[in-house]
């Protein structure tokens, strides 16, 4: 085995190691020394962007987190939100982008495991997962692998570890051919008074290693995870983790055991970075120093040097601090569960970090210099120039456009996908996926959780600030559309080079709509991940906050779905609708607008967003209303077309409107919902509206075999748009490459 701390530190070496000239100067200052290899292998992962955050820390700060249900906002595992009786709602959005793109099924196996673990970590039994995915154009030569290969690792862990995936999103888009985006989501419940933290305290008490053994997969996963990539990225695959979906449903129930007990203080996943993010985390949040035997770490391999083991990403894995006297009762456990239990080390008083290994002392660091001593970035930026509203031309065929955007890759069934996902394990699911948010029943309560995922790339491109705004707004109406009250959100921030100005001044404005919205709607962020550098050769992703939305339902029995029920049910649009086809998908689609210079995206009145979605979730929650779908990409004509497929019958409808009709069928004005009920129940709901001053109109019924708008100015047989929708996906996929 090597020795590798008598390697000597280079100028290469610091930079082969993520970290700048400047950074290894005050590196060396912390420490009073120059640091050995291991030691500045692990300042290169905690002072990463990926662990430190540290240019985005500055604008993260801005963001609203607390609200009277807010039990624990960002900083530790995940966020926590009361949802009454007792009980807790505890969620996250972690990415996995760079390994998605190098090893796309375990880049997206181990996505879904990771942010498994920041859940139950916390003490959640996790009952719903949820993604966003963003993909190049179809017509590139990897999209398709690359789509086939994440879907299936998603399905692959999740299905095997018994946790339903219940929703979720998938898009294309050019930008993303390079550099695909790969963002996971977990909720779980807890109980509100068995939530556990990282913090660890109380010097001497052990300090405990449970789980699989460490092996040298992943190692600097979270460094590359804090570059762009190159062209020769792809001979990165040894830094993408392995993930075992059965070790880490034995995992999950020996941990929520444990946590039965009163042996554990402190608990954290070893997630990126590994032993040493975990172990400086627990000792930073406790403020204590740790000592670990790297001896005593178990391993899978031979000859591991203590830099491979402090920099390994294996998975499944946790790192605990527990009540002396309690490690045989622990071990027991685990033993049971036929997983790995080793006590690695103790805490100290001496706040460091202090590895030995051979009876040597290997590694002796400040854990302060390691957390809050990080690099944190006030990076210049240039704002987005505001955009020219559009006028968009009038296509010659309406009927080609009706079926080219719905039967197209932006607006077509997502069910290839979610068809590989377990979504009813656990026996919760009562809104599968497909509708504007997922329902998962609170096992053994009349409570539901309402969950969502969204935005819109092209409208932050455009506007990074309405962007923002419109990607919190678009959970929250989604989850309203099924009678869910909005509660919180974590979110996935994903963007290019932060070195840039322009894709800076892309991140401050989108933090700052987000920011907006939130305050508006009591809807704060209680957790997040973000990822940067996400280019390559220098050509960055569009803008993408990805959201994470959860709200709640007292009652399940209430919930909405899209798809009309009963023939001769009358269709009414409530919200006011403006010429707003800028950056659509019509105009992109159909017109073909500049993605450099893009035309201004619909404007977010937060204010017509909450009112009209308040009216709408009182119709809900009053058994007025059970089919609701909010309008979005593609306007007024998208939203019927979804609710007519998914009910398996026409629509004949007349719009009116003094704006052009490809105008009033296609923009995506924003606050805007459609419901369908029995006419006398839409007649005391076009009153209500009226009465409370929302835009409502009374646009047909559903029923019939066709899809008939305007007298037939759109006029398509529903076997053919129903075909169109359903098809587009299996057949793609099943082209031969």
């Amino acid at each position: 085995m090597q020795d590798v701390n008598n390697i000597k530190i280079t100028a290469e070496i610091v930079k082969e190691h993520g970290l700048t000239p400047g950074e290894y100067d005050r590196i060396v200052g912390a420490m009073g020394r120059e640091p050995n290899y291991t030691e500045l292998g692990i300042y290169s992962v905690m002072w990463s962007e990926h662990c430190s955050y540290k240019s985005s820390r500055f604008h993260l700060k801005k963001l609203p987190t607390e609200a009277p249900w807010v039990i624990c906002g960002p900083g530790e595992n995940a966020g926590v939100i009361d949802i009454g009786d007792g009980q807790a709602v505890i969620f996250k959005m972690e990415s996995h982008n760079h390994p998605s793109y190098i090893e796309p099924y375990q880049g997206a196996a181990t996505g879904v495991g990771g942010i498994l673990r920041d859940v139950f970590t916390m003490g959640a039994r996790p009952v719903a997962n949820m993604n966003a995915l963003r993909f190049g154009e179809p017509d590139h030569p990897k999209t398709k692998h690359l789509l086939a290969g994440v879907v299936e690792g998603i399905g692959g862990y999740g299905n095997c570890v018994g946790v339903p995936t219940v929703g979720g999103e998938t898009n294309f888009d050019p930008s993303y051919n390079g550099n695909i985006l790969v963002n996971a989501m977990t909720v779980g419940v807890a109980d509100k008074d068995k939530i556990f933290y990282c913090a660890a305290a109380g010097v001497g008490n052990p300090v405990v290693y449970v789980g699989s053994k460490t092996g040298r997969d992943g190692i600097h996963g979270a460094t590359m995870a804090s570059a762009e990539f190159t062209e020769d990225s792809e001979e990165k695959r040894p830094t993408v983790q392995v993930g075992d979906p059965f070790t880490e449903k034995l995992l999950i129930e020996a941990c929520l055991e444990l946590m039965d007990t009163d042996a554990i203080i402190a608990i954290q996943d070893m997630g990126a970075a590994g032993l040493t993010s975990s172990s400086v985390e627990m000792a930073s949040k406790g403020g204590v120093g740790f000592e670990l035997n790297l001896d005593k770490v178990p391993q899978r391999e031979e000859n591991m040097t203590p830099y491979e083991m402090c920099l390994s990403e294996s998975q499944e894995r946790m790192l605990m601090v527990l009540k002396p006297g309690r490690e045989a009762m622990a071990h027991a456990i685990f033993e049971k569960w036929e997983l790995d239990f080793a006590v690695i080390g103790e805490i100290t008083d001496t706040g460091k970090l202090t590895l030995t290994f051979g009876g040597e002392v290997v590694g002796d660091m400040p854990i302060d210099s390691l957390v809050e001593d990080a690099p944190e970035y006030e990076r210049p930026y240039v704002p987005t120039p505001k955009r020219e509203v559009a006028d968009v031309a009038a296509v010659n065929d309406l009927n080609q456009a009706v079926m080219d955007l719905v039967g197209g890759p932006h607006l077509c069934s997502r069910r290839w996908i979610w068809e590989q996902y377990d979504h009813m394990v656990m026996g919760d699911t009562i809104q599968r996926p497909g509708g504007d948010a997922a329902v998962v029943r609170v096992h053994g309560t009349d409570k539901a959780l309402a969950i969502s995922t969204d935005v819109t790339p092209r409208y932050c491109h455009a506007d990074p600030v309405e962007g923002g705004r419109q990607a919190v707004a678009e959970t929250w109406r989604n989850i309203t559309a099924v009678g869910g009250t909005p509660l919180a959100i974590t979110n996935g921030l994903n963007f290019g080079n932060p070195e840039r100005t322009d894709i800076m001044g892309q991140f401050v404005g989108c933090l700052e709509g987000m920011g907006e919205a939130c305050r508006a709607l009591d809807y704060p962020i209680v957790s997040g991940n973000v990822s940067l550098y996400n280019e390559t050769n220098g050509s960055g992703i569009l803008p993408t906050p990805a959201i994470g939305g959860v709200g709640v339902m007292a009652d399940s029995s209430k919930m909405a779905t899209i798809g009309f029920k009963t023939a001769g049910d009358v269709i009414v649009l409530i919200g006011d609708t403006k010429d707003e086809l800028g950056s659509s998908l019509y105009e992109r689609e159909m017109v073909g607008n500049n993605t450099d210079n893009p035309s201004a995206p619909p404007h977010v009145d937060l204010a017509l967003e909450r009112r009209n979605g308040d009216f709408v979730r009182a119709l809900i929650e009053n058994g007025q209303v059970t089919t609701c779908h909010d309008l979005s990409d593609g306007g007024l004509v998208a939203a019927l077309a979804d609710m007519a497929i998914s009910g398996g019958m026409g629509v004949s409808a007349n719009v009116e409107s003094d704006l052009p009709l490809h105008v009033a069928l296609f923009s995506e004005t924003q606050a805007r919902y459609l419901i369908a009920a029995g006419a006398e129940a839409a007649e005391e709901i076009r009153k209500e509206a009226k009465d409370a001053g929302i835009p409502v109109q009374v646009l047909g019924t559903a029923g019939g075999d066709r899809f008939t708008i305007n007298g037939g100015a759109v006029d398509v047989a529903m076997s053919e748009l129903a075909a169109a929708h359903s098809d587009w996906m299996p057949s793609f996929m099943a082209k031969a490459s």
